[in-house]
């Protein structure tokens, strides 16, 4: 009998189970009101456009370049839009800094699998995205806490890494209404970073799939813009931009991109050429000819549902949280991030709210790569209605405060 164990790699005892991919079975359950999975609402997909798109594509000329082999950077006239959508951004780049992924997630993937050795350091925020630790945790590095407000000097994080048997190959984070916290940097604390990284020499990897979904408050510049205009052009810049069509078009298309340094893009392709050649091509002609149509229209009805709920989800938990509960207040995205009072475990509080109330949430502790952050938990407002947001707080808020006292 095969003894598997043995004949894994090490890095696969690195590896873990989403917590989230795990909850988002309850969403099977149709009694659970799930606030668990950041997932956006599919009655609000493009469906019609995404039908004649595809109606179009396989009914004429293209439909058999469509259906063929493509190359490993993606669909020309799918770069051409995501690069004058960066230029809206205020990044100045074209199809030679894209590289269109499987979604972002896969782009993070290839991120880790370019920078990281065992034991490089990745400074990344507590809490962070959980999928971002998945992502990079294959590869063997270890993770220090990046605090963009602070001003924790670069020769510390250095003779840190160093101590550790690498260095810092990159500073990861989501500036703009961060999964889990749904907080936002502001232009001081994104110069901080640029400032930082120019300091380590190491790479910015700015994670933004959230980034049109504002619902106040003036945008924040990139920062990769801020680089192109610090260092005098995209292909001098030290920061990748990963972005995504899940949360704005469709997540089930599986497209995402990376906008850098023609340099960067370069190496990103031979690692895609070596993992799955291309992203369907069917998909990606599908996805720029929606984007060129309904885009922005799309993205401006989405971001009016999503605020109302958001806004639901705020005004419910002022009513119906115990005092000693504690919750940020984002500007755009899909989340809330809570902490509990300390002494209280979210896991434990998970299972009663499943159990007696019925509402499902996640437990804040695997956003944090020290394994601390018992006492938080991340709600997600995208994928439920307004009564079903009232309703579901209502209950949790009940949960717990009973679990409060116990607790203490």
């Amino acid at each position: 009998m095969t003894t598997w164990d043995s004949l894994y790699a090490r890095r696969a005892s690195r590896m873990r189970a989403s917590e989230i991919r795990e909850l988002l079975k309850l969403l099977d359950q149709p009694d659970v009101i799930s606030f668990a999975g950041g997932i956006p609402d599919s009655s609000l997909f493009p469906s019609q456009a995404f039908k004649n798109a595809y109606a179009d594509i396989l009914g004429g000329p293209e439909a058999g370049k469509a259906l063929q082999y493509g190359v490993s950077e993606g669909s020309l006239r799918l770069r051409r839009w995501i690069a004058a959508h960066m230029r809206d951004l205020g990044i100045d780049c074209g199809p030679e800094n894209i590289l269109v992924t499987s979604g972002s997630q896969q782009g993070l993937d290839y991120i880790g699998k370019l920078f990281l050795s065992a034991e490089d350091t990745a400074l990344v925020q507590s809490p962070t995205y959980l999928g971002a630790l998945q992502a990079f945790n294959a590869y063997e590095p270890r993770f220090e806490r990046l605090d963009p407000g602070a001003n924790r000097p670069a020769a510390d994080y250095a003779a840190r890494a160093h101590e550790a048997g690498g260095r810092v190959k990159f500073a990861y984070l989501s500036p703009d209404f961060a999964n889990p916290t749904g907080l936002t940097l502001d232009l001081e604390e994104r110069r901080k970073v640029l400032s930082l990284a120019d300091d380590l020499n190491c790479a910015i990897v700015e994670d933004a799939p959230y980034q049109c979904l504002r619902y106040q408050g003036d945008a924040v510049r990139p920062l990769l813009a801020l680089d192109c205009e610090a260092s005098g052009g995209i292909d001098h810049t030290r920061t990748l931009y990963c972005g995504s069509f899940s949360k704005s078009l469709s997540p089930g298309l599986r497209l995402g991109w990376i906008c850098a340094a023609s340099e960067v893009i370069s190496r990103l392709v031979l690692i895609k050429q070596a993992s799955d050649l291309n992203t369907p091509v069917l998909n990606q002609e599908a996805m720029a000819r929606v984007a060129e149509e309904h885009f922005d229209t799309h993205v401006a009805k989405t971001r009016a549902v999503y605020k109302s709920r958001r806004d639901a989800m705020l005004a419910a938990l002022e009513k119906h949280m115990p005092e000693g509960v504690r919750w940020t207040k984002p500007e755009g995205g899909m989340f809330i991030w809570m902490d509990l009072p300390d002494g209280m475990d979210a896991a434990e509080l998970l299972k009663a709210s499943v159990e007696t109330a019925r509402v499902a949430f996640v437990p804040g502790r695997a956003f944090h790569p020290d394994g601390s952050g018992a006492n938080t938990l991340r709600l997600s407002f995208s994928n439920a209605d307004v009564a079903k947001i009232e309703a579901g707080i209502a209950r949790l808020g009940n949960v717990t405060g009973k679990a409060i006292p116990s607790a203490l």
